[in-house]
């Protein structure tokens, strides 16, 4: 839980520079937004030149693009395709070596360096997808030390949404777009500077670095009026009393026929989720077959092979597949790890090809669904 005990501060949007120096200084690979091919994506960046000034994305279902405001603004932008798991939970990853010498094989942990990121720019939604995996791979039954190391080393400087998308529904699932907690240091931009609360001793001693003066109440006011109008732009509602018993409860519901005519099972959805965590492992050899590399990459159950087991296939069909990721997200997710999968970031609206609108799937289940016997909606189903 996130803390902030001390006066709001100040920075200069002259001085942002200065941020950029002392987690340099620090021995921080700063890891941020920038544009490329078309989108605000998550990658390391030197300055704040390297920032999308000036940028602002428009989101729908299927649909992204990118506009030049000229507004001057470092971070008024939703959610790009890319997610902080990226850096936490690598795409690719050798887990386990093998060489052959003198005819006995050799096995070995491989021991990487370990990156030390500074995350910025991280939005309410991804702060909770953060915590979500945090549970996930460092719980008491199992830690995955790939994570845990990466995740020990991460510095967190959150950003509040300025703006809102229509796809955005954190306020359903209540993760934003107010960043309230899992932050070193949190930054409300205003048109002159930055507001800055701090929630962690790390954050403050890198504060204490910079040149800020304590925020007047202005602009604690303006900060406050900012994140107030981001929550009122945010339209999109997703229904989530019941909705564990709701889903598992109505496997056979039509609307999971409706939904396999559309979709693609292109894996798109679980790509650019901040928490899905689906992997496979294959072993790669060299050409003398002396080598042999264990290697653990992201995967998707929206894939075929995902669900080979024994000699078959238990997923055949686009409609099991999606069932299974929308009732692992919002359902059997909570079973497991004690909260819902879902963030409502509205990757997974606007990056789906096909537009599909998961809140909208869940709203039409919900039309004539039965839970615990009763009839949900019966006039419209």
């Amino acid at each position: 839980m996130t803390v902030r005990d001390e006066a709001p501060q100040f920075l200069p949007k002259a001085e942002l520079g200065n941020l950029f120096a002392v987690l340099q200084r620090r021995g921080y690979t700063v890891i941020g937004p920038r544009i490329e091919q078309g989108a605000v994506v998550y990658e390391p960046i030197d300055s704040v030149d390297d920032l999308p000034i000036g940028w602002t994305d428009e989101h729908g279902p299927g649909h992204y693009r990118l506009h030049e405001t000229g507004d001057g603004a470092h971070f008024n932008y939703v959610v790009g395709p890319i997610a902080w798991k990226k850096y936490l939970f690598p795409p690719r990853v050798t887990i386990l070596e093998s060489t052959k010498r003198a005819d006995q094989w050799h096995f070995e942990n491989p021991q990487p360096e370990i990156p030390k990121y500074a995350f910025l720019g991280v939005r309410a939604c991804d702060l909770a997808a953060i915590a979500v995996q945090d549970r996930v791979f460092m719980s008491q039954q199992y830690t995955d030390p790939i994570y845990q190391q990466r995740r020990e080393q991460a510095l967190i400087i959150a950003v509040n949404c300025t703006k809102a998308a229509p796809t955005c529904f954190c306020t359903s699932m209540n993760t934003g777009p107010r960043c309230r907690s899992g932050f070193d240091i949190a930054l409300t931009e205003s048109p002159d500077g930055f507001l800055i609360e701090t929630g962690t001793n790390t954050g403050r001693e890198l504060i204490g670095e910079l040149n800020t003066t304590t925020a007047t109440t202005d602009q604690n006011q303006q900060a406050e009026t900012i994140c107030r109008q981001t929550t009122a732009q945010i339209t999109k509602r997703l229904d989530t009393e019941n909705v564990h018993d709701l889903l598992l409860g109505n496997l056979n519901h039509p609307q999971w026929d409706h939904l396999a005519e559309r979709c693609l099972s292109c894996t798109n959805c679980t790509m650019v989720c901040p928490t899905c965590f689906c992997t496979s492992v294959t072993e790669v050899a060299d050409l003398s077959g002396d080598h042999v590399t264990r290697d653990r990459h992201w995967d998707s159950c929206f894939n075929p092979a995902f669900s080979y087991i024994h000699g078959g296939n238990v997923r055949n069909s686009i409609r099991s597949r999606y069932r299974q990721w929308l009732t692992h997200k919002l359902a059997s997710w909570i079973d497991q790890f004690g909260t819902s999968g879902c963030v409502g970031c509205g990757r997974c609206i606007t990056w789906c090809p096909v537009g599909i609108d998961l809140t909208e799937e869940v709203a039409a289940i919900r039309d004539g669904a039965v839970i615990n016997g009763s009839v949900i909606n019966e006039e419209s189903a």
